[in-house]
């Protein structure tokens, strides 16, 4: 059977691909890869064997010299959209309506290659953002390139990992293969919780936060509490779910554990004070990872500062791989094409929360 062929843009560290390639198994493979963040193409490198090198800038790149595809995977960055009767002179087409971001090259290179299937992930603020018309404006694309359109929100808690985690996901089927219904994955796996990724054994000493920036932390949050708003850190239980994690240090730090197995609290790096005695410390990037569903075999080769940035950046693999195998079923015509009782048969515009 010929492999189904796919581009990577906005790569990442590869969680995408990831959730496609376990979902296809051998029936796939990757011919393109962009990512312009050379920390991020050292992780990728290191964790994918291929044959060709990571295209930077994708905005530089012509899409006659990308290579034939079938799938296009794009977590395109979600930038500000030029809406059309914002600024004059804008053309009432994609070209017009999407300038200056990058969801163009999505729709640039998908015009010129028509592959089958286009998937795209983003922050669940997306469908609100601009009052919703930036959503619509990416709805409007896919359709005038030929395409039908499937969204819904969809929580990492849902699926596997104890991450609470929203983010809408975006299904285009080429019209002359599209099925009339298109029901996203059920819930598989609610049942997880923190201890299931914790470090097998006691964590490093550099992991513990001193007992000055705790005061700091504790002294941010009182101050926010002052003023009416959540704000602030935040201590999760073992048998709990983690808030959804980012790049940035409140990422970290609205994610905190206690955890009092390592008895050297030795400080290892440069910090003010002493390590505190409660054992709150920041989850391990290898735990990072295991909440976005990568494996214990997925390689961590930079330092811990680029590994927090690119987990907190990246997707939760196993949301994707349902989605994916949903997607599989419909390209390998063993999708059954009923609408969803919950949903029906939604438009583009009805189909997000």
């Amino acid at each position: 059977m010929e492999k189904y062929k796919t581009i990577d843009l906005f790569a990442g560290i590869g969680g995408i691909r990831m959730g496609f390639d376990r979902a296809f198994d051998n029936e796939i493979d990757t011919v393109f890869v962009s990512e312009w963040d050379a920390h991020a193409q050292k992780t990728y490198k290191a964790n994918f064997n291929d044959n060709f090198e990571i295209a930077g800038d994708i905005t530089k790149i012509d899409e006659k010299d990308i290579p034939s595809f079938d799938i296009c995977l794009a977590g395109f960055p979600c930038q500000a959209f030029s809406m059309a009767g914002k600024h004059m002179g804008f053309d009432d087409d994609y070209k017009g309506l999407c300038r200056g971001t990058l969801f163009l090259d999505v729709a640039r290179i998908c015009e010129y290659h028509k592959p089958k299937v286009i998937f795209c992930e983003n922050v669940k603020g997306l469908t609100i953002h601009d009052k919703g018309k930036t959503f619509k404006v990416i709805c409007n694309t896919f359709e005038k390139l030929g395409y039908k359109v499937f969204s819904q929100v969809l929580n990492s808690k849902d699926f596997g990992v104890p991450q609470n985690r929203e983010r809408i996901y975006i299904v285009a089927f080429r019209d002359d293969i599209a099925p009339k219904y298109f029901k996203f994955p059920n819930p598989t796996d609610s049942t997880k919780t923190l201890i299931d990724i914790q470090e097998e054994n006691p964590v490093p000493a550099k992991y513990y936060l001193s007992d000055t920036y705790m005061e700091t932390l504790i002294r941010h949050k009182e101050r926010h509490a002052a003023k009416g708003n959540g704000f602030g850190y935040e201590i999760r239980e073992w048998h709990g779910i983690a808030g959804a994690i980012v790049c940035g240090g409140m990422g970290r730090e609205r994610n905190l554990v206690i955890d009092k197995r390592q008895t050297d609290l030795t400080p290892t790096t440069h910090i003010k004070g002493e390590i505190n005695k409660e054992g709150i410390r920041k989850m391990t990037p290898r735990e990072w990872a295991r909440l976005q569903g990568f494996p214990d075999s997925y390689k961590l080769v930079l330092a811990d500062t680029h590994l927090y940035k690119q987990f907190g950046n990246t997707v939760t693999v196993n949301v994707i791989q349902s989605i994916a195998e949903k997607i599989r079923d419909v390209l390998n015509g063993t999708w059954e094409d009923e609408p969803d009782p919950q949903y029906g048969q939604l438009s583009l515009f009805d189909c997000i929360d």
